[in-house]
C-alpha cells in the first residue's frame, strides 16, 4: 500500500530497529514503547486489520505466532509474562492502519486494560 507507515517500514523505506526478520513478517522496536519490552510485530504482506486476515493463507498466520515465540523466548520474556495485543480500529486505538501486534513486557499489567 502506497502510504502505509508500516509497508514502508516492511520495505525499508524508513527506518526502524528491527529485532526480528524473516520473508513474512517483520518486528521492530516501537518509538514509543508503553514498556520496557514494547515490539511490534507485522506481516509484510498488506491488510488493514485482523478482520482481513482470511487474506492470508495459513503459513502466513503460522509465522505470525511463530515469530512471537521465537522473540518471546530470545528476550526471556516468556520466564515472566509477556502481552500481546491488536487494536481494530480507531475507538480500539489502531492508529496505523496495517494489521500489528504489539509485545509488551518486563513490567507488570493490570486486568482489563485501558
Amino acid at each position: 500500500m502506497e502510504n502505509c507507515l508500516f509497508c514502508k517500514i516492511a520495505n525499508k523505506e524508513i527506518n526502524s530497529e528491527i529485532i526480528y526478520e524473516n520473508d513474512k513478517v517483520l518486528v521492530f522496536k516501537d518509538i514509543n514503547p508503553q514498556a520496557p519490552v514494547h515490539l511490534l510485530l507485522i506481516p509484510k504482506k498488506h491488510i488493514s486489520s485482523i478482520v482481513e486476515i482470511e487474506e492470508f493463507d495459513s503459513d502466513e498466520i503460522t509465522e505470525l505466532f511463530k515469530a512471537i515465540s521465537k522473540i518471546s523466548k530470545d528476550l526471556e520474556l516468556d520466564r515472566s509474562g509477556f502481552r500481546v495485543v491488536t487494536n481494530t480500529g480507531a475507538s480500539a486505538g489502531q492508529s496505523v492502519s496495517h494489521l500489528h501486534f504489539h509485545i509488551l513486557g518486563k513490567r507488570n499489567f493490570n486486568w482489563p486494560p485501558g
